[in-house]
């Protein structure tokens, strides 16, 4: 079988408090893309992983596609797949791509040997890969807390934007995205600013990682206002970085913008 998984882009990132285990607490909105990978997962007689596409450095076992498998087949008697992802989605660019490619494994195999598993055990499982994972399982609009595994729907409408989407090549790691940034829970909640006119979101809806990205890479930080001297409403970085995005109403403005750096532009609609 063939599955795509999707990007997604973060609208509003607040990063709350630095927790016990680790890791910190977020509050913000992630929505699913139409700029996908490919994932080709089907029975095989031994098991084989081959990635093609865009280059992912480490050695065999890491990719969080093997990593599905492995983590399904420790638990329910599974056979050997072959698993060929074909890699667009750029790596450390907050797009969440490898966390999409991992709960797309876990769906397929849940397919593909009729294991009948729910929703909330999917998640469950995906949440196991990484903190983005569950939130692929639905796709939906959904807010997303905690480490970013606590995840609510929520009822936003973005078809009628044009979304231009750029990446500068640039990877910036999630470690290094949090070294120096600073925490602040005495923020307005994410699920209040997305329900605003998206006019409002220029001055509300915030990225904390931007303050720390931009010093270091002050490039990303001038792809985010050239998108606004273009006549984007809101712009900014997603998730931990490198890629930004603009959300256009006019057509001509977003189809009219030029980089070196363009991934996609298009009508912003989820995948089916």
């Amino acid at each position: 079988m063939i599955l795509y998984p999707p990007a997604k882009i973060n609208l509003g990132l607040n990063i709350l408090r630095k927790r016990e285990d680790g890791y910190h607490d977020i509050d913000s909105c992630m929505v699913e893309i139409p700029f996908t990978d490919i994932l080709e997962v089907t029975m095989s007689d031994s098991f084989e992983f081959l990635q093609t596409g865009l280059i992912i450095n480490g050695v065999g076992g890491e990719n969080l596609c093997e990593k599905a498998y492995q983590l399904l087949k420790n638990e329910f008697e599974i056979g050997p797949v072959r698993i060929h992802l074909r890699k667009q989605i750029p790596i450390g660019a907050g797009l969440g791509g490898g966390s999409a490619d991992a709960t797309y494994t876990l769906l397929a195999l849940n397919q593909l040997f009729d294991l009948q598993l729910s929703k909330d055990k999917l998640k469950q499982l995906a949440s196991e890969l990484g903190s983005d994972c569950p939130f692929f399982v639905d796709g939906l609009p959904q807010i997303a807390q905690g480490r970013g595994e606590v995840l609510s729907t929520i009822q936003l409408d973005l078809s009628n934007f044009f979304l231009v989407l750029l990446n500068p090549g640039i990877h910036v790691g999630t470690k290094e995205a949090y070294d120096g940034v600073s925490v602040n829970d005495d923020v307005i909640a994410v699920n209040e600013i997305v329900q605003k006119p998206a006019i409002e979101w220029r001055e509300m809806l915030k990225n904390d990682f931007e303050k720390t990205v931009f010093i270091q890479y002050p490039e990303i930080q001038s792809i985010k206002e050239s998108l606004y001297q273009s006549g984007a409403i809101y712009a900014a970085m997603s998730g931990s970085g490198s890629s930004v995005f603009g959300l256009f109403t006019n057509e001509d403005a977003a189809r009219n913008f030029s980089s070196t750096h363009l991934i996609y532009k298009g009508w912003f609609k989820n995948p089916s």
